[in-house]
């Protein structure tokens, strides 16, 4: 795992910035600490950080170049299946100096070009620039698991893995402001969008060939939406298959010359990754988090359970309410744009203590987008049913509405969620997916604003993009559409942010086996009854496993990365949110935020029906530290 960065200069004037490029490459020194080198060529100037995982030998240093020197590479990412590669170019006659998936990845692209790409099996950033016809290829892997930020003016062309590398060439900051009002929206900014107006995000499955000033930019890979009745398999055989992909996903992932590990939270997903890698891994590594002071979060019994069984060399940490507010100010520091998906903490300690002990983890993210996993998927089933139970909830409505709510307790969850149900019930699918992808409604959203900030949210914009994301829905469709939606607005612009960012401020190598393509393509070739039914999510997932892992785990409620936010607000960030983040005459200053509605927030945030406030206070909090940060320094 690494960091990348590069310039290409259109002219003398975008060559004066490159001497940037050693300042941007320490803002990468986290995500690459073994070595740092660039390679310069007259207008193009590239950058590399290494985080070493496969042949730690000098060899397999970046910048590479080919024999000839005409290819450079600057690679982030691992390429899993680079050894059966490696083979195939080896019996074209293509011969290796190294003994690294860089060198197969350059010199498989060197013989195929971006007709390679189809074969990789990993997660990727990379750019490679041809000297002799001036061509800079960049390309991202499949499901954005590594990031790959742009910029571009008429001067120049630059690229990096993260946005505080982009800023240090002194580019211009100009808010997009539809991208600042959607990140209140969810929490976090959609994919392919930045929180700034020239920056943007390659697409996931995406290739960028750049030419002086001309781009071409091609898609070569998408989920294929298949029609399952097309091709139908019995349950059972879909199961035998699914536990051999994700078996053969692990085994892959497994591929390390450094210490190696799994996060285990004890929920399904990251069990079944430990349970499978602890069969090719004797004393397998695992890792879980605890929480000392708020046992409504705490699932290190179970993770227990799972690390017993199979016999890992399991280490809990344990936290108080204290250890996580320490690590506060750390977690917000590394965040270049606003991310408010208040997990990150818990992500950011937990790759924190784990880097200690090993360089690589294995972690389930991507199972409950694609298998119907989440809450808000459990209950579309039912709202798409309108069965009796649904109907109670909807008449219900008044009264859910007047009790407290809260994600603190069982109990005010429980209200809390039922609100919610009643009153995305009464929409249409597609109008209920954008309602529960958010934090802040829709009808809500232009009230947190100033006149002045609200006059630059471009509505035409926020609408095109609010298509962008929604397109996959369609009357008709099933469940499997919202899989798929799920696939691109939350997996890319919240999780796989979150973990990319929280291990790579550790050093940490995360990776992902759910994740595999063949086991992504696989899993959207089943029905949605596979899948979920109204007595089962991540069915196919449970029930192919459901004899290998601890019975306890499957009676327990699903929990996610939680931090107490609401206790946190009323005492310890109580003084540093109100007397300074949001203090009346900051605000008033600024012109981004309605004064009215912070306080509106405030008073419910000591009211008995608290509902999602801590959640968009969180949210302001961390765009408010960000902006201090970037914007007033």
């Amino acid at each position: 795992m690494c960091g990348i960065t590069g310039l290409y200069a259109y002219n003398e004037i975008g060559r004066f910035h490159a001497v940037k490029l050693n300042q941007a490459l320490q803002t990468l020194s986290k995500r690459g600490p073994d070595r740092q080198n660039t390679d310069l060529h007259y207008f193009v100037h590239l950058g590399h950080t290494r985080l070493a995982i496969i042949d730690l030998n000098p060899q397999a240093n970046q910048p590479m170049k080919d024999e000839s020197g005409r290819y450079t590479i600057v690679f982030n990412g691992e390429i899993f299946n680079f050894k059966a590669l490696r083979r195939e170019l080896e019996n074209q006659g293509i011969s290796f100096f190294s003994n690294s998936d860089t060198e197969v990845l350059l010199k498989g692209f060197i013989a195929e070009k971006e007709q390679f790409l189809p074969k990789l099996n990993g997660f990727f950033a990379f750019a490679i620039y041809d000297q002799q016809t001036e061509e800079l290829f960049l390309a991202r892997d499949r499901y954005g698991v590594k990031p790959l930020l742009i910029y571009e003016d008429e001067d120049k062309f630059i690229f990096a893995s993260e946005m505080k590398a982009i800023l240090s060439y002194g580019i211009p900051k100009e808010l997009d402001w539809v991208s600042v009002a959607q990140y209140f929206q969810f929490n976090y900014i959609p994919q392919p969008y930045s929180i700034l107006k020239n920056v943007r995000k390659l697409p996931a499955g995406t290739w960028l060939k750049v030419k002086k000033r001309e781009q071409k930019t091609e898609k070569y890979y998408q989920i294929p939406m298949v029609n399952p009745a097309e091709n139908l398999i019995s349950y059972l055989e879909a199961q035998r298959k699914f536990v051999q992909l994700l078996t053969d996903a692990v085994e892959r992932r497994l591929v390390a010359d450094v210490p190696l590990g799994c996060f285990l939270s004890g929920g399904i997903d990251s069990s079944v990754v430990t349970a499978l890698a602890s069969q090719f891994v004797p004393q397998l590594n695992t890792f879980s988090i605890g929480y000392r002071d708020e046992p409504f979060f705490d699932e290190t019994h179970y993770a227990q359970l799972v690390a017993k069984k199979f016999k890992t060399n399991h280490t809990v940490f344990s936290l108080s309410n204290q250890d996580l507010l320490e690590s506060l100010e750390g977690m917000l520091a590394y965040l270049d744009e606003p991310f408010a998906d208040s997990s990150a903490l818990a992500v950011y300690i937990l790759s924190l203590h784990t880097r200690k002990k090993v360089t690589v983890a294995l972690s389930g993210d991507g199972a409950d987008e694609m298998l119907g996993g989440y809450n808000k998927h459990a209950a579309e089933l039912r709202a798409r049913q309108r069965n009796w139970k649904t109907q109670l909830v909807q008449t219900f409505s008044p009264i859910w509405k007047s009790l407290p709510q809260s994600r603190n307790n069982p109990l005010t969850n429980k209200i809390r969620q039922l609100n919610r149900f009643a009153e995305g019930v009464k929409l249409t699918p597609t109008e209920r997916y954008w309602q529960w992808a958010g934090f802040l409604p829709e009808n809500e959203l232009l009230t947190l604003f100033h006149p002045k900030a609200q006059a630059q949210i471009d509505q035409a914009i926020y609408q095109q993009r609010k298509h962008e994301i929604l397109q996959y829905l369609t009357p008709e469709g099933d469940l499997n559409q919202v899989f798929y939606t799920d696939m691109h607005l939350v997996l890319q612009g919240d999780m796989l942010t979150k973990i990319d960012l929280m291990s790579m401020a550790n050093s940490l190598e995360i990776r992902n086996p759910f994740l595999d393509f063949q086991v992504v393509n696989f899993v959207f070739s089943l029905p949605v009854e596979y899948k979920i039914t109204p007595h089962i999510r991540k069915r196919i997932l449970q029930e192919s496993f459901r004899d290998l892992l601890p019975a306890e785990l499957f009676k327990r409620p699903k929990h996610g990365f939680e931090v107490p936010l609401l206790k946190w607000f009323r005492k310890e960030l109580k003084s540093l949110l109100f007397d300074d983040l949001l203090a009346d005459k900051f605000i008033e200053e600024q012109q981004i935020f309605q004064l009215d509605t912070l306080k509106t927030f405030k008073k419910k945030l000591f009211s008995n029906n608290p509902q999602d406030v801590h959640a968009h206070l969180w949210a302001l909090l961390v765009f408010q530290t960000w902006y201090k940060r970037y914007f007033l320094k």
